[in-house]
């Protein structure tokens, strides 16, 4: 589904990301973790064409992202609060979203309805505006917002982050019912290693720019990133 190639980003000759090789495939809960610095948002700031590679490229679904706008259809992500628009109601936001993906009112009221217990009371019908929310109740918009039009691949940076622990369960069932029962491709970076080894089924490690772990999780998967990152690896 997406295939990384000889991919590089350098910033004044610096080499932030150097990925040689990386295939996710249809259907995959994919993790991406790493320290501050390692690369996370660079790369997923590339696969949705927000800035330019250095060298190489990736492709979605055999659509090279940076000559081609012909995966945005069947693409949705949230990276930070810079994917909202601060001066629209979350419902304002959500026909918004919807418009654009060809989902009628209705279509999109069905599918925000499904996201009750996830918004908790404190989304719909507050007449704010995003921008007035909390910083978790514009990531629980955001996430949603991705949600809209059935889209085939979900990219989320640090979806966990600022979020209330009943929250973060929630969206953890969200997470693998989207990847397990329907198929979607989703992309999470994380820093909270417990999180990410519960919802994705394989886990990538960056450092410094550079894959240095290729996970298939499993009951080990949590305790090996811990001693990863706490230096205390047995090599």
């Amino acid at each position: 589904m997406i295939i990384t190639s000889n991919l590089s980003k350098k910033y004044a000759g610096s080499q932030v990301l150097n990925i040689e090789s990386l295939e996710i495939p249809k259907g995959q809960s994919f993790g991406l973790v790493g320290n501050n610095g390692a690369g996370k948002t660079t790369y997923f700031s590339l696969l949705l064409d927000l800035i330019q590679p250095t060298t190489g490229s990736i492709k979605n679904n055999e659509i090279q992202v940076n000559q081609s706008e012909d995966w945005k259809p069947f693409t949705a992500a949230f990276i930070d609060e810079s994917f909202l628009i601060g001066y629209l109601t979350a419902e304002e936001y959500f026909y918004f979203i919807g418009e654009l993906r060809g989902q009628n009112k209705a279509d999109v009221d069905a599918l925000v309805a499904q996201f009750e217990d996830f918004f908790h009371g404190e989304i719909l019908g507050q007449k704010k505006y995003l921008r007035d929310l909390s910083k978790g109740n514009q990531k629980k918009a955001g996430i949603v917002a991705t949600l809209i039009g059935n889209p085939e691949v979900v990219v989320l940076d640090e979806p966990f982050a600022n979020l209330d622990p009943t929250t973060q369960i929630r969206l953890k069932s969200i997470v693998k019912d989207l990847a397990e029962k329907q198929g979607v491709t989703v992309l999470i970076s994380s820093h909270d290693l417990m999180h990410v080894t519960d919802v994705c089924e394989r886990i990538v490690v960056l450092e410094k720019g550079e894959i240095v772990k290729d996970l298939v999780t499993s009951a080990a998967t949590l305790k090996e990133l811990e001693a990863h990152f706490s230096g205390n690896e047995v090599v």
